[in-house]
């Protein structure tokens, strides 16, 4: 049994709309919570996304009957704040237990102490798909443009860009990896034969620590900085024999695996599922050993769409933007737009498309999702003859300067401003960079993009809140300024 929320108020229990704020207050919880709370206030808001999280809950599950579950609404709230305040699921609990606004904002009266237990929320916010806070924000979007002044006929002008989100890697080599996969397979594996009562590696442990020192060993030889030809060559050699030693011994660990899976007993369900994801292990090792043996003993240059860069968060790309001081980065990208209130209105993770490969599709589908978008700047990275010609046939109005030679229009006065005006996007993607979205500690890709859809989703939520804010500040401060004329 699963509810959006408690409708039956407690004794003590404020109402959300009538909790207070500190409006002195800059930070982003308050600006969070009072977002939340304007959107409920919203009785067409509030339905609209009350029925989008109703979808969360299975069409086979009974939703009158059995053990109540993690109200709906709650799961909303602290997914959200996780990501604004960029917090690890350690510190979410905390202040979901401690927190007295946001436990109000939670339904839980003054009295009511009882705590979330930390396993409860991770299931429950995991629960979320990427299109749930995807499809949330464009309501929240909607209805926070109204409140930011947005008039019923004004059209909208967005700014588009990209940036990258890690993933929670580290720093790839080949021989590194190769040991996370050794490391993996002895520990599946000895648990597996735990599992299935059956002997074989019960010095597992002494050979993960022999199969370490090997690594240790190889990774710690560097090359000679001698100009001597010969020590050069004499450092050469120990670095081939230490990496060939490590490789056979990794080698001999894979052929002792293969033989492990292939004595499971095909009926044994548990154990037959637990060997395929030790398959999975083994071959990330042949992969490795393969790499290895090409670069080091062979000499060989290996191609980039050949190398691995995380055997775990295998989504990871080798990001390299040119910026200075950043030579590299491991993750993926991410194309936002945004409007001219700060609000980001469609965003595309980028698993294999570059730039110019996602200018047509994310502005279909920003018009889609509002149909008021007639217009939108971009950089020369989104640039190309074909995303040129579509997109002045979509927007009214585009800003796409050419790569090479500027193109006469884009001297024009009106072409300069919107340049010059296109900037506010990078000041958007540091916001969200610093509210979670800098590297994302979810695994798979799936949880890579519900990072992001709840990313940008909190944003969103921040920016009515902010924007409530500073309207409630104007007002007292003109009624503190009557009070001084008064008196």
């Amino acid at each position: 049994m699963r509810k959006i929320f408690e409708p039956q108020m407690q004794i003590g229990q404020i109402h959300i709309e009538d909790i207070d704020f500190d409006l002195r207050s800059r930070d982003e919880i308050t600006q969070l919570l009072i977002g939340f709370q304007a959107i409920f206030a919203d009785a067409k808001t509030r339905n609209l996304i009350f029925d989008i999280l109703e979808e969360m809950i299975p069409g086979h599950i009974d939703r009158k009957n059995g053990r109540p579950g993690m109200p709906l609404w709650t799961i909303l709230v602290l997914g959200t704040l996780r990501l604004i305040c960029n917090w690890n699921y350690d510190k979410l609990h905390e202040i979901a237990n401690n927190h007295t606004r946001l436990r109000m904002m939670l339904f839980h009266p003054p009295y009511d102490i009882k705590p979330y237990a930390l396993q409860t929320i991770k299931d429950n916010i995991s629960l979320f798909t990427p299109e749930i806070p995807d499809r949330i924000s464009v309501v929240c979007v909607k209805f926070g443009q109204l409140t930011a002044g947005k008039k019923e006929d004004e059209k909208l002008f967005g700014n588009c860009d990209s940036f990258p989100l890690e993933t929670d890697v580290h720093f790839p080599t080949d021989i590194n990896l190769l040991f996370d996969a050794l490391r993996k397979t002895i520990t599946l594996i000895m648990a597996l034969c735990r599992l299935t009562e059956t002997r074989g590696w019960r010095k597992g442990q002494s050979i993960l620590e022999n199969a370490k020192k090997l690594f240790r060993h190889a990774q710690r030889l560097k090359h000679s900085s001698s100009k001597d030809e010969k020590k050069k060559a004499k450092r050469w050699e120990l670095i081939k024999r230490a990496h060939l030693e490590y490789i056979e011994f990794a080698q001999w660990i894979v052929d002792r695996a293969k033989e492990q899976i292939a004595l499971i007993p095909e009926h044994d369900i548990i154990a037959a599922c637990k060997a395929e994801e030790i398959k999975k292990f083994v071959g990330h090792a042949e992969h490795q050993i393969d790499l290895t043996r090409r670069r080091v003993i062979e000499g060989e240059t290996i191609p980039h769409h050949e190398k691995v860069f995380s055997i775990f968060q295998e989504h990871t790309k080798w990001i390299k933007k040119g910026k200075a001081g950043v030579p590299q980065q491991l993750g993926l990208n991410v194309c936002i737009v945004r409007d001219r209130f700060g609000f980001i209105l469609h965003h595309i993770v980028m698993e294999t498309e570059t730039d110019d490969k996602v200018a047509v599709p994310i502005v279909l589908e920003t018009v889609e999702r509002f149909p008021d978008f007639s217009g939108c700047s971009f950089d020369k990275g989104f640039h190309s003859p074909s995303n040129q010609a579509e997109l002045s046939a979509i927007l009214d109005r585009l800003v796409l300067p050419r790569k090479g030679r500027p193109a006469q229009i884009e001297s024009s006065p009106e072409f300069v401003e919107a340049r010059k005006k296109h900037a506010a996007v990078e000041s958007s993607i540091a916001a969200l960079q610093n509210h979670g979205l800098d590297r994302c500690p979810d695994h798979g890709i799936k949880g890579f993009r519900r990072y992001v859809a709840l990313g940008i989703l909190a944003r969103n939520i921040q920016i009515i809140g902010s924007i409530i804010l500073e309207k409630k500040n104007k007002r007292r401060k003109r009624s503190d300024a009557r009070l001084r004329l008064a008196a």
